[in-house]
């Protein structure tokens, strides 16, 4: 049986992307519609999807962040890898808590796109996490993020704890 490469591929020297300029946010009229696009309190937009569910003709985030078991090697666009297994919690807490300031930062000039697996469970709690960022209450985030993105959004206790814990960090 032949051994599994499991070195990365060398990285890519990716384009840079510029903000689109003229349009509200850096945000094309194209990515306000899109769907899984949240707007936050803040006013920033993040699309929350998952990495199982067909592109389309969506147009590519200048920025994203995969919260998944393994790092997609996604070309096309920089990301942030958070592992973070599904309906558990990320195995770092200042790895996400970077990679999600990084994309609230970065989604203020630039198309943002946040994902797991499905684009429920993980993805929903990252939203919760971005809306007490951008000035939800911690207790609230869950009910927000499920009003705001999906109804299922946060599938586990434990995340919601993470919501709370991660906030905390916040605040400190």
């Amino acid at each position: 049986m032949p051994a599994l490469n499991t070195a990365r591929p060398p990285t890519k020297t990716l384009p840079q992307l510029e903000p689109d300029s003229g349009n509200y946010r850096g945000c094309v009229s194209a990515w306000e519609a899109v769907s899984g696009l949240v707007k936050f309190p803040d006013g920033r937009s993040i699309r929350g999807t998952g990495v199982r569910r067909p592109r389309g003709d969506v147009p590519a985030p200048h920025f994203a962040v995969y919260l998944l078991g393994r790092d997609p090697f996604i070309d096309g666009w920089p990301y942030r890898w958070v592992k973070w297994r599904d309906f558990s919690l990320p195995d770092s807490m200042d790895d996400a808590i970077s990679a999600l300031g990084e994309a609230r930062t970065r989604a203020e000039r630039e198309r943002v796109e946040i994902a797991c697996g499905g684009g429920i469970g993980r993805t929903g709690t990252a939203m919760s996490f971005l809306a007490v960022m951008s000035g939800v209450e911690p207790a609230d985030a869950v009910t927000w993020a499920r009003e705001n993105y999906h109804p299922r959004a946060v599938e586990t206790r434990r995340q919601r704890q993470w919501i709370k814990e991660a906030a905390a960090r916040l605040s400190m």
